[in-house]
């Protein structure tokens, strides 16, 4: 169909007065449930981003730059896992009662757990070597991330269409991530510092809250239900490589929260890398760490339970634009003013809170980019699509890599050390200019790009109750 039948169905589909029918209303016990899946995910994937560099750099004496490429290039080979992972997981066939997306995530995550402790260790051996094994550890860990997160992300696009529950599903999403990110924060360096030896310490401390990851991913699958009628025969199965160019390249709201989570997410988690090196080094003292991540992280865990009320006033556009304008301020400020340990964490904290509003709306963006693309295409899948959102994640975490290890080896850092006045600039810059500059991209690609306001979502999801992808409606 050409683009000229899509717009007039998109016109259509916006003056049209059409009222959603009641959807799968979730229990309590189930959105919490979903949130114990980044919770889990959590417990894997934030000491990677908080910890790993240091692992590498001060354990294991790689050098700041090799540390950089590690990262980085990983972080791209892991982006290209991801559509792998979707295409997989939608073909899928013969799919039992736990349905579609549990089963590979539970079984993933286990194994997930294991690679965790692996990448938290490194033998004795000669610098080329160690290399070498951290790229294959972190790359192989990388792979079994997007087996576990691709079907953790798909699950909420059918647990329910109502988009007030769809927010409070993002919000249960991200309350797990900021708590997971919560005792990590404060638990993981007091556990490391209670060894001498910080080469036995790091996979110890890793291995305890891998298990605390596995258990919390069972809680998931044990609790959580696919509620939600899709097609999955015909077209949707014998989808082509030009079928799944089309989910994507034709999905506006998909190619929008792809450019947007570029600079939100390797804003966060520059945030996260280089806390432990501005506590140690600007502050003077890395026990400022967990204290600081306790207040940071805890008053986001409370400022994401308005995103339900922001979203039912204000819309999830708006919700996001909100905490984009007030991320900027308080991280620039916090890069203007002298350092200064209670203006600092002040201005990290509202800069942290402002941040994880929109990391939580985007969960629901998520959700309803894979129905819009069903609408607009006649395809649904899953998969693909939540795999290409994910691609942007790994570039953001491959930028966010580049940033803070390329600052420390541009500007001269020498482990464990008194640090130079230009090298403690570049931390406080990538600390809290970086983030203030990425949110400021991410409003102007949001304000410009995102084209799915929730009324218009809900005729679409009435489209899709309604079986309109199989009675021609998108032929």
């Amino acid at each position: 169909m050409g683009n000229s039948t899509n717009t007039i169905k998109d016109n259509n589909v916006e003056n049209n007065n059409v009222t959603q029918n009641e959807d799968v209303k979730l229990s309590l016990k189930e959105k919490i449930s979903y949130g114990f899946g980044d919770f889990g995910n959590g417990f894997m994937f934030d000491l990677g981003q908080a910890y790993l560099t240091k692992f590498f750099i001060d354990a294991c004496g790689i050098g700041a730059g090799a540390v950089a490429g590690i990262f980085s290039i990983t972080k791209i080979f892991d982006a290209f896992m991801d559509p792998l992972a979707g295409s997989t997981i939608d073909g899928r066939k013969n799919i039992g009662s736990s349905g579609k997306f549990r089963p590979v995530m539970m079984i993933s995550s286990i194994i997930l757990a294991i690679l965790t402790v692996v990448t938290f260790t490194m033998p004795n051996v000669s610098m080329t070597t160690k290399i070498i094994y951290a790229y294959a550890t972190y790359m192989i860990w990388g792979v079994m991330y997007s087996f576990t997160n691709v079907p953790y992300g798909s699950l909420a696009s059918v647990m329910t269409r109502d988009v007030e529950e769809r927010s409070e599903l993002a919000t249960f999403r991200q309350a797990g991530s900021l708590g997971a990110q919560l005792i990590t924060g404060v638990a993981f360096v007091p556990l490391l510092m209670s060894f001498k030896n910080p080469r036995i310490g790091y996979p110890i401390a890793a291995g305890i809250m891998a298990l605390i990851g596995v258990i919390s991913f069972y809680i998931c699958f044990r609790n959580t239900k696919e509620h939600v009628k899709v097609n999955r025969s015909g077209k949707s199965e014998k989808a082509t490589a030009k079928d799944y160019a089309k989910v994507v390249f034709t999905n506006r709201p998909l190619l929008c929260l792809i450019l947007m989570t570029v600079f939100t997410i390797s804003a966060m988690n520059t945030n996260n890398q280089m806390m432990i090196f501005f506590c140690q080094y600007n502050l003077g003292s890395v026990g400022f760490q967990p204290i600081i991540n306790f207040i940071m992280i805890g008053c986001s865990v409370v400022g994401i339970s308005l995103i339900p009320k922001m979203v039912k006033k204000f819309g999830k556009k708006k919700t996001a634009m909100i905490g984009f304008i007030v991320g900027v301020i308080a991280n620039g400020l916090n890069f203007i003013l002298p350092t200064n340990i209670y203006s600092f964490i002040i201005l990290v904290t509202i800069g942290y809170v402002a941040l994880a509003i929109p990391n939580g709306v985007t969960w629901a963006f998520v959700s309803d980019a894979i129905d819009y693309g069903e609408w607009h295409t006649g395809i649904r899948k899953e998969g693909i699509t939540y795999a290409a959102f994910n691609f942007s994640r790994k570039i953001a975490q491959s930028v966010a890599a580049l940033v803070s290890a390329g600052v420390l080896g541009l500007t001269g850092y020498v482990a464990n050390a008194e640090q130079s006045e230009k090298t403690l600039l570049g931390i406080k810059g990538a600390m809290t200019l970086y983030p203030a500059l990425a949110l400021g991209m991410a409003a102007i690609i949001v304000s410009l790009l995102y084209n799915l306001p929730d009324d218009k979502y809900r005729r679409i999801a009435k489209d899709l109750e309604d079986g309109k992808w199989e009675n021609g409606f998108l032929e």
